[in-house]
């Protein structure tokens, strides 16, 4: 009978050292690290942002930022990664989550700056865009901004519906839509056709 392979045993104090060097030279560049995929850590992202080490929520928000600074998105798969180690992490939507946002301007000027639960801040544009998917029999409208490379922020409820009051309805593909201005681009929400029903 042949034994069943066991996930390595993930220690964290290692990686919380490597990501600690790295971070006190700015933001670490976790796209330019590779290193050899080391294992699962029980680690996950819960829908609400809520970041949970062997099913322990992480208090501490200086934590959760340290470790949000070294995720990376990788084939559809999240990682901690460091120049050294790779471990694979649970993310259950968006690994961030956009607690609000800041407007200046107006029509093609606006501008759209959302912050994240972990203190980024990103403005909507072409280089971060916003997308919405539709879920449940509803249709309900799941919002996102892209924060950084391929890291999305989940647009929470209550910045959802002031958006909305500021969405206007433009041409797109062919069609009218009701959707959002920032930085120069459109971002489509729902055809305007299905404002009414």
């Amino acid at each position: 009978m042949t034994k069943a392979k066991s996930e390595p045993k993930v220690e964290t104090s290692g990686l919380l050292e490597q990501a600690q060097r790295a971070a006190k030279k700015g933001p670490p560049p976790v796209h330019l690290w590779n290193p050899d995929y080391c294992g699962e850590m029980d680690m996950r992202i819960a829908r609400d942002g809520t970041w949970f080490h062997e099913g322990t929520p992480i208090g501490r928000a200086p934590l959760v930022k340290l470790f949000a600074s070294i995720l990376k998105l990788e084939e559809g798969r999240y990682y901690l990664v460091t120049p050294v180690e790779k471990l694979g992490i649970v993310v259950e939507d968006a690994p961030f989550i956009a607690v609000d946002f800041t407007r200046e301007g107006a029509g093609e000027a606006q501008r759209l700056t959302f912050t994240t639960n972990v203190g980024d801040e990103v403005t909507a544009g072409p280089e971060h865009p916003i997308r919405v998917e539709r879920h449940g029999p509803e249709g309900e409208p799941a919002p996102y901004v892209m924060v950084r490379r391929g890291l999305e922020a989940r647009i929470d409820r209550k910045s959802f519906y002031r958006l909305v009051e500021i969405g206007v309805t433009r041409p797109h593909e062919g069609a009218d839509w009701f959707g959002l201005m920032s930085d120069g681009a459109f971002f489509p929400v729902i055809p305007a056709a299905e404002l009414g029903s």
